[in-house]
Order: C-alpha cells, then sequence, then structure tokens
C-alpha cells in the first residue's frame, strides 16, 4: 500500500487539546517526536478509533472518519503494538501468533506466519511461553502479531521504551531490517532522538497537541531552533556502499561527491547505508589536512549558527550535495576562524556511526 494518508483531529481530554491535521506518507516509518504529554499517543488513538475526536482519516481512498461516518475501532484494518507486549500467558508463542492470524480471514491475509517469524526472529521461540521469554523477545512476538492481522497500518506506541539497553538494540536491528520488507506504512511514537534518526523517514514533531513541524528527519533534526539545540545535536547521511578496505578493515560510504571511512560492515558494495554523525565529533578548520589521524574529512558551506552557551557555537553546514551536517565547536574557535554565511570550510569528522542499511 502506496496510498498516502490524511489525519485530522480535534479532541479535548480535560485541559489538554489535540489538534493536528496531517499528510502523511503511505509507506516506510513516521516517527511522531515530543516530550511527554505533547499528545502522541492520544493521536494513535485517534488514529485507531480507540479514542473519540472530531476531524477525519482517510487511508488513500478508505474513509475510517469523517463528519458523517465513523468506523469502530475492531472493523479497522490497524496493528497496534505498545510498550507493554500484552501476550496470552497461557498461549504459546504459536498460539499468541495465530490469534493475530485468525482475525484476518484466509482471503485478505497479506503476511504469512513464516514471514513474520523470520522477520523478527522467532523461529526458535514458536514452542515457548511468554513467562519464558525476556522482555525484548516478548516484543518481538507482540509485533509479528500485529503484522499478521495483515494490517493496512502499523501503530508503534513507544515500543522499546519499557526495555533495557541491550534489549533495545536488539529489537532496533530486527526494525531496521524489518523496514526493507514491510508492505504497510508504520506510525511510530518514540520520544527517542535515536530511535528517530535509526528509522525514521519522515518526522512530525508534536508539542502541546500541534504540529511544530513536519519533513524529512535529516533536516528536521539538523534544525538549530528545534532539535539540534535541545538534544545536542547529529546529524544523519544517506549514502551508498562503495568499498571495502580489507587491509584496514573499513567500509567506504558514499557518493560522487563525499565519501566515509566506518569500522568494516558486512554489507554489498551498492546497497544503500544511512550514518549518524554527532555534532560534538565533528571539528572544522579553513584547510585540508593530511597529518592527522582524523580520516574522514568533508568540504563544506557553512549555512548558519547558533550559541548553545557562553562556551559554544552549533554551527549547521551543508555538504556538497546538499545534506545538512552539524559541528559543536567553542566560540573561540568560531571567532578565531572568522566563520560566516556562506563559507567554504572542511568539516574534520572524529567518530561516524552506521545506523541503518538497506539491500541494494
Amino acid at each position: 500500500m502506496n496510498a498516502p494518508i490524511r489525519a485530522r483531529f480535534r479532541a479535548q481530554l480535560a485541559a489538554f487539546t489535540l489538534d493536528v491535521d496531517l499528510h502523511l506518507p503511505g509507506r516506510g516509518i513516521t516517527a511522531i517526536f515530543g516530550p511527554s504529554g505533547s499528545g502522541k499517543s492520544t493521536l494513535l488513538r485517534c488514529i485507531a478509533g480507540l479514542q473519540r475526536a472530531e476531524g477525519a482519516l482517510h487511508i488513500g481512498n478508505t474513509t475510517w472518519h469523517d463528519e458523517t461516518h465513523c468506523t469502530p475501532a475492531h472493523k479497522r484494518a490497524v496493528g497496534y503494538v505498545f510498550q507493554d507486549a500484552s501476550l496470552f500467558p497461557h498461549l504459546s508463542v504459536r498460539g499468541n501468533l495465530e490469534y493475530g492470524r485468525r482475525r484476518v480471514p484466509a482471503a485478505e491475509r497479506r503476511i504469512m506466519l513464516e514471514q513474520a517469524t523470520h522477520w523478527l526472529g522467532l523461529d526458535n521461540m514458536l514452542d515457548r511461553r511468554p513467562d519464558t521469554l525476556s522482555g525484548g523477545e516478548r516484543q518481538r512476538v507482540a509485533i509479528a502479531r500485529a503484522l499478521l492481522t495483515s494490517p493496512r497500518l502499523l501503530l508503534m506506541d513507544e515500543p522499546l521504551a519499557a526495555l533495557d539497553l541491550q534489549s533495545r538494540e536488539v529489537i532496533l536491528g530486527y526494525l531496521e531490517r524489518l523496514h526493507e520488507h514491510l508492505p504497510v506504512p508504520v506510525i511510530y511514537v518514540t520520544h527517542s532522538p535515536d530511535e528517530v534518526a535509526r528509522l525514521a523517514d519522515h518526522l512530525i514533531l508534536l508539542e502541546a497537541g500541534r504540529v511544530r513541524d513536519s519533513g524529512e528527519p535529516a533536516e528536521l533534526l539538523t534544525a538549530l531552533d528545534g532539535m539540534a539545540a535541545q538534544w545536542g545535536g547529529a546529524a544523519m547521511l544517506q549514502g551508498q556502499v562503495l568499498a571495502h578496505d580489507e587491509t584496514w578493515h573499513l567500509t567506504r560510504i558514499g557518493n560522487d561527491q563525499w565519501r566515509l571511512a566506518v569500522p568494516r560492515e558486512d554489507l554489498p558494495p551498492g546497497s544503500m547505508a544511512r550514518v549518524r554523525i554527532h555534532a560534538s565529533d565533528v571539528s572544522l578548520a579553513r584547510k585540508p589536512h593530511d597529518d592527522t589521524s582524523i580520516l574522514n574529512i568533508l568540504p563544506v558551506t557553512v549555512e548558519a549558527w547558533r550559541d548553545l552557551n557562553p562556551a559554544q557555537v552549533l554551527v549547521r553546514l551543508r555538504l556538497t550535495d546538499g545534506q545538512p551536517l552539524l559541528a559543536r565547536i567553542t566560540r573561540l574557535s568560531h571567532h578565531r576562524l572568522e566563520l560566516h554565511e556562506g563559507q567554504a570550510v572542511y568539516a574534520q569528522i572524529k567518530s561516524v556511526s552506521l545506523v541503518r542499511a538497506q539491500e541494494a
């Protein structure tokens, strides 16, 4: 399904008002990001039909909600994954998955049991009971169960919030791989910039029940008046796996205008990759240097900057292909370099983290 989604809601909950008008892509992962109390979960409940609201909801040419009609929640083809996996304790993993699959008539099933178990690494635990699974394993089962309802839309409400760091990292890896196979759009609620950087294809920023901004994650993550200043700043670059350097155990990622060296990754040349670069790992120079341990030195243009505190400045840069980058430097360095808008400088990148790869 690639049809776009239109969601317009106004809901009053005590002293809080949700008032949004969204145009969402009909494929990939849309992240809903914002602080606690911004209305993220309320928005998902409106989409699922669990929260009364004025407005409209159109999934392509299908109307689930408008002025004259409201499809009941149980008749909406929505898969919903909460923070708590909420598995049936008396059923095995297979039994929980079959419960989701049996909710859909055979002729309407678009995702098979074998697909869901393979995508989420469940093949070896189908006979186990939920009380023998870790938190991360239970959540993977919950995601697979939601997929087996063959939904037209998958809603995920902070699915990793209750997990420890190790479990979160494991499940993020599965979600990254799942992204390439999933035939339905996902709306993913989170308050984690890291999850946004790793998963999101489209980003909605919510604040006090209203949309503050929406668009490409790479642009919004580096906006000096928004997420960048609030969370310290990290850019997200898209590039192609160009080659592997077996001598020095490095992988080259980039395009015909820039390239980065990252620790060796088992990715086929030609596949696409997403890398995250923290602003604190970027320094600036007027000229390129070859007498340094830093391998990644890219030509960039100064676009804007913002004071973070009395000692530091956050500088927004543009690569030659138009992708944004951030550098966190001292105000003294900013003064010594005499930085100005449109200036050509070189970004020296100390560390690069691969955050998502896509098959060619």
